[in-house]
């Protein structure tokens, strides 16, 4: 049974929106597209290519996935050590609208209840499932308790505004810090688990 592992690039106030490229997503006016980039130093890139190399697969949602299968299927050389476990490995893709066969290689539609299929996913031997991105499948597997580590990148920097990926439900969740360490650049890279039991 594989663990499904959430990966997030974080601003300190929890702003997940565009953290890539300033024209990323300028949803509701976002006007700090790239905000992450500055702190994308040698401990940074190299966890978020453990991240990346170690998943059995990767669940998205249709923003993410678009986004991803436009670039990483034409990626350069210096990209490679990303681009070949996104190209190669199963993608899994949470979307009301996209209708199979997806273009992007090893990609599926997780079908109408996406918390479903993961729930299924989890009980086959695929090894760890990693979300990149996702901000609304995220929600929904951490409400229907199906996330087993968020990997934080938390930035020191404040964005005063945009999307984030917990959503204010008045849920409360305990976590538990399991690993930690700070960058170069002052990020904290961050992984926790539920505090309700080991993992």
């Amino acid at each position: 049974m594989g663990d499904v592992v959430v990966s997030e690039w974080m601003t300190l106030d929890g702003v997940v929106q565009a953290p890539a490229y300033p024209d990323e997503d300028v949803t509701g006016g976002f006007a700090h597209g790239g905000w992450h980039m500055p702190y994308m130093d040698e401990a940074a890139m190299k966890w978020t290519l453990e991240n990346v190399s170690s998943a059995g697969g990767f669940l998205l949602g249709r923003r993410t996935y678009e986004m991803f299968a436009a670039h990483w299927p034409n990626a350069g050389e210096d990209e490679q050590p990303f681009a070949e476990p996104l190209n190669t490995k199963p993608k899994y893709v949470a979307s009301r609208s996209l209708r199979e066969p997806l273009e992007w290689q090893n990609s599926s539609l997780l079908g109408d209840d996406a918390v479903a299929a993961v729930r299924a996913l989890k009980q086959e031997d695929r090894g760890d499932l990693l979300v990149l991105g996702s901000t609304e499948l995220v929600r929904a597997l951490l409400q229907a308790g199906l996330v087993d580590r968020l990997r934080l990148t938390i930035d020191p920097v404040l964005a005063g505004g945009g999307k984030r990926v917990f959503a204010d439900d008045g849920a409360l969740r305990p976590l538990r810090l399991v690993d930690s360490e700070i960058t170069s650049t002052g990020a904290v890279l961050a992984t926790f688990v539920p505090a309700s039991g080991e993992r």
